[in-house]
């Protein structure tokens, strides 16, 4: 295995890789087609994505750099003989906390450009400053401007669990960005990118004349990598003893509506390291989606296979914020499948790969219990019972794990009074262990709680808090719906366990176990 170019670990800017020697899938073709299709786009992607690559690519073709695109698409088909100049605003580093902070930072980048093309201009406010950069640039050069606006909500994300600041935030930067459309005379091209999509009300009310490319088929692919481009242009980092289709189970699976793709992030790392880890996730904690989870009760189990509508995933206001736009727009629910009702478009949504089920799982379920030495020693020794189908061990196991919960911790937690609580806590840990789970598995008699599958075996869980459900057992409901008979004709084992709690007694208080051979 011969490794020609170089991985673009954390690379952002065009030029580095065009003259570097390193790998670069070539996106180049949606430059040209966006400049054919229109002027104004919005595209939401999660975070470390591609995007800030995209907009340095943007910026070298708009500004005639044809040298670095030698050997890609657009070398032979970019009008090369005009260029224009380029605003190129990014909120990405640093961290603002309040409308100065804001200033501060628009200001410095304002600052930054005005010495770049050596203008003088006379307006302090920033607002006007910004109009005046735009239109002086447009002057000076007899060539209309092009504005790249690289993590616009950054800002509004800083503070998102301050709803007040946000709001500031968010009014403020309504202010920058509403100058963009007035400047429409001396506008070549604008694109706006970030990791979620406020509504055009909230944010862009100014700015009504954004094209959303996010949730477009045509643009699916603009940023990540499909599994050909991953075979085609790292074919020098992918030996014989590399599994793909191990390596797409693990990272690929990020759809909007048309092919799907990996996270640059985490591929690229894998293929330096050769090892399968959560690269992604790491790199950023989930914890105010996992506040907003549990000041919801949410049903962990449900995300697994989550509906929302259009209308959902389209975009959100600091001042009500649902948790599944939030969790699709930040990259850990995707697409799954689109279905139409009617006049309206509903989605699917699912985990987009077992990097991301995994590891969400496992953080929710430190939040769900704050034990987290327990919860990893527990784990492991859940998995042996169940590979080995030591019922026994199993019961032992959980019954330990709640046990190990302190008292204290039910007090403050609401989420511990409900049935999905505990139903919560089961299913995180077995998808934590990244196995194969189906919840809310339907029937012709109902709906399974959760199905597991391991090997030739398949386990049917039914769950049940006994001082909600006092009557019957949950194996007897397995039983009596037959849960089980969509399963027996594919000659697996069928482990059939009902698994009741008490939140009195914040336990498994009975687990009951039967076994079809087929």
């Amino acid at each position: 295995m011969q490794k020609n170019k170089k991985l673009p670990i954390g690379i952002q800017t065009f030029e580095k890789i065009a003259q570097n020697n390193y790998c670069y899938v070539d996106k180049t073709h949606f430059v040209r087609q966006l400049l054919n299709d229109g002027t104004y786009y919005f595209l939401s992607r999660p975070r470390r994505f591609g995007k800030s690559l995209f907009l340095s690519t943007l910026k070298a073709a708009f500004e005639g750099r044809r040298e670095l695109f030698q050997g890609l698409f657009l070398y032979d088909n970019w009008d090369w003989s005009q260029n224009n100049p380029v605003v190129h605003i990014s909120f990405g580093s640093g961290v603002m906390r309040s409308v100065r902070d804001l200033e501060i930072r628009f200001s410095a980048i304002l600052d930054n450009h005005i010495r770049l093309h050596g203008l003088q201009l006379r307006q302090d406010d920033l607002r006007e400053r910004f109009a005046e950069l735009i239109q002086t640039l447009y002057e000076n050069t007899g060539r209309r401007v092009v504005v790249l606006v690289d993590e616009y909500d950054k800002p509004i994300l800083d503070s998102i669990e301050n709803t007040e600041m946000a709001i500031a935030l968010r009014e403020e930067l309504k202010n920058f960005y509403s100058v963009i459309k007035d400047a429409d005379p001396y506008i070549e091209f604008v694109f706006i990118t970030g990791v979620s999509k406020f509504s055009k009300v909230s944010l862009f009310s100014g700015l009504n004349n954004l094209k959303d490319i996010s949730i477009d088929k045509r643009f699916s692919d603009i940023c990540g990598y499909t599994q050909e481009e991953l075979e085609n242009v790292f074919s020098g980092w992918i030996g014989d003893d590399v599994d793909l289709a191990k390596v797409k189970t693990w990272y690929n699976g990020y759809n909007w509506l048309g092919q799907e793709v990996y996270n640059p992030f985490d591929i690229l790392l894998y293929l330096d390291s050769g090892e399968f880890r959560n690269f992604w996730f790491e790199t950023a904690t989930p914890t105010f989606l996992i506040r907003i989870l549990q000041k919801k009760k949410y049903y962990i189990p449900a995300l697994h296979d989550l509906r929302a509508s259009e209308k959902i995933l389209d975009g959100f206001d600091v001042e009500r914020m649902e948790i599944e736009t939030l969790l699709f727009q930040t990259g850990y629910l995707t697409i799954r499948e689109t279905m139409h009702m009617g006049g309206m478009h509903w989605f699917q949504l699912g985990y987009p790969n077992q990097e991301v089920r995994q590891s969400l799982n496992d953080y929710i379920l430190s939040f769900l219990t704050d034990t987290t030495v327990a919860q990893e020693n527990n784990k492991f020794a859940l998995y042996e019972a169940l590979s080995i189908n030591d019922f026994h061990a199993l019961k032992e196991i959980l019954q330990a794990f709640f046990s190990s919960i302190p008292h204290d911790w039910y007090r403050k937690n609401q989420l511990a009074n409900y049935e999905g609580y505990y139903a919560s806590i089961v299913y995180c840990y077995f998808a934590a262990l990244g196995l194969d789970l189906c919840v809310e598995d339907a029937t012709n008699h109902g709906r399974i709680d959760m199905t597991v599958k391991l090997g030739t075996h398949i386990y049917i869980f039914e769950f049940k808090v006994v001082e909600l459900l006092p009557d019957g057992s949950a194996l007897q409901q397995i039983k009596n719906k037959d849960y089980a008979g969509k399963y027996r004709t594919l000659g697996a084992t069928i482990h059939l366990i009902g698994v009741a709690f008490s939140s009195k007694e914040r336990n498994v208080v009975d687990f009951e176990v039967e076994t079809e051979k087929h």
